[in-house]
């Protein structure tokens, strides 16, 4: 096709878009394409350190349909300025400036919140170390077997392109696998595994008694008791029932562009602002809407229960749960207002993604300091009614009997595991019968559902955790046995 009849092609299909969907939505849709390139490469080109053209064509390989528009993108790094710059033949154009301590944030045009990065307290760690400086190889040829799977590309398309593979037992690695140019320190995106990290701030804030999971959410803009989203809760937040029109992020792919909700996280610099003023499409608590919107009301919450300011929300996360956990390479990134983007935006080294899960095996306590108020574990994995896809309070889940849950434990998925996930191959599984913690990371598109390996990885990984049944003298000698305390070392 040539390149003339390319842009007519995209001019129609936009112009479609506007007939079906209203001029306003369709206009969004080169912003949102182009916003959502330009946050990826500036997140992983400067917090991660990643090749910007292999992240480029990885990322939108990993995004159904979207070479039908990636072909008429331009991107611009500047590393001097530590900018990235999309644009889409003029009709989108997305800015994304780096800041240091502070990660990547969309300039709209209207400027970013002046925030100061907290500095480092050097708060010693609870939670005890989980492996040495070195990569941990793995520890039995049943893991070196699963891993080589995981890392193996199939013949034909989809690829999986893993790029993380962390497997911890009783809180210590005994395994882990890296793609070139990424390491045990690499920061990479955790997309909506972020959602998860949200949850444990608002368990922290339950513990302190400043949130309440029922009664109304704290909402300045729905205080009005008149108001219909008065009702909402802050579980029916974090369990996608809050019933927002703002569309769905359950899908990652160049149709999901037309939703309300990417226009909240492409177009607008206040994006909780805008997702609490959008009205209800059904009573709160009565429907299951996966979106992002829920978790930005939540980030916001946050910031107003740690002080109002976008210093004070950084602070407190890092006070509660990632200083204690040991979670030393992680950014948490802001809109434009400063308010931590909880949606998507975190990043952090697949062992630190390992340590949050530790979290969750060990019932919300590090080093005998309870983090998450007691009980909220068994919470988060409790099932969402009517979520198909198997969704708890901040987590996915195997247990009750949703679509999504019977899907797994068909495919050899223990029936207690529940887990933080990312779109296009983003996991942080926590197996409480069995100990283990595996995190996955990489590019791979949502569908097939097979697609990344995930399901062979568990399957593969129990599997060889369960023939070590003790350690090897040599592994003994290490403290790398799953028989030994971490709390010994």
């Amino acid at each position: 096709m040539t390149r003339r009849r390319k842009i007519a092609l995209l001019t129609t299909t936009i112009v479609c878009a506007g007939l079906a969907l209203g001029a306003a939505r369709a206009r969004d849709v080169p912003k949102v394409a182009t916003g959502f390139v330009a946050d990826i490469l500036c997140s992983e080109t400067f917090v991660s350190g990643l090749d910007v053209r292999r992240n480029f064509a990885e990322t939108n390989d990993a995004m159904p349909g979207t070479s039908l528009i990636t072909w008429a993108m331009d991107y611009r790094v500047d590393r001097v300025r530590k900018d990235v710059t999309v644009t889409l033949f003029g009709i989108g154009r997305s800015h994304a400036a780096y800041r240091e301590g502070l990660g990547c944030t969309l300039d709209h045009g209207v400027g970013i919140a002046a925030v100061e990065p907290p500095a480092n307290d050097r708060q010693p760690a609870l939670l005890p170390e989980i492996a040495g400086p070195a990569i941990v190889p793995p520890q039995s040829p049943e893991l070196a077997a699963a891993l080589d799977r995981a890392f193996t590309e199939p013949a034909q398309p989809p690829y999986r392109r893993t790029r993380a593979v962390v497997v911890m037992k009783s809180g210590r690695v005994i395994a882990e696998r890296y793609a070139d140019g990424i390491g045990p320190e690499t920061p990479l995106l955790g997309f909506s595994m972020t959602k998860s990290v949200i949850s444990a701030l608002t368990g922290v804030l339950v513990r302190q008694g400043k949130l309440r999971l029922d009664g109304p959410a704290p909402v300045a803009a729905w205080k009005d008791p008149g108001d219909p989203r008065h009702a909402i809760t802050v579980d029916q937040l974090l369990r996608h029932t809050a019933g927002l029109a703002l569309g769905s992020s359950l899908q990652a792919s160049l149709g999901s562009a037309f939703e309300p909700v990417n226009r909240m996280k492409f177009v607008e610099s206040d994006m909780a602002a805008y997702a609490e003023s959008i009205p209800l499409e059904t009573a709160p608590g009565t429907a299951w809407n996966y979106h992002d919107g829920n978790m930005l009301i939540l980030s916001h919450l946050i910031r107003d229960a740690a002080g109002g300011t976008p210093e004070g929300a950084l602070r407190f996360a890092r006070r509660e749960l990632f200083a204690p956990l040991g979670m030393r390479h992680v950014v948490l990134q802001l809109d434009g207002s400063g308010t931590i983007e909880g949606s998507s935006e975190m990043l952090a080294s697949a062992r630190d993604w390992a340590r949050f899960g530790q979290l969750y095996l060990n019932d919300g306590i590090a080093g005998g300091k309870r983090i998450l108020t007691e009980g909220w574990v068994n919470y988060s994995a409790s099932p969402t009614p009517n979520a198909w896809v198997g969704i708890g309070a901040g987590f996915w889940t195997n247990q009750g009997d949703s679509f999504g849950a019977r899907f797994r434990v068909a495919q050899g998925w223990p029936r207690d595991a529940f887990f933080a996930k990312g779109t296009i191959g983003q996991y942080a599984i926590v197996i409480p019968s069995e100990k283990l913690v595996i995190v996955r990371l990489g590019r791979s598109p949502n569908a097939p559902p097979e697609a990344d390996g995930v399901f062979d990885l568990v399957r593969d990984v129990v599997a060889a955790t369960r023939i070590v049944s003790s350690p090897s003298p040599r592994l003994r000698g290490e403290g790398w046995g799953e028989g030994e305390s971490a709390q010994g070392r």
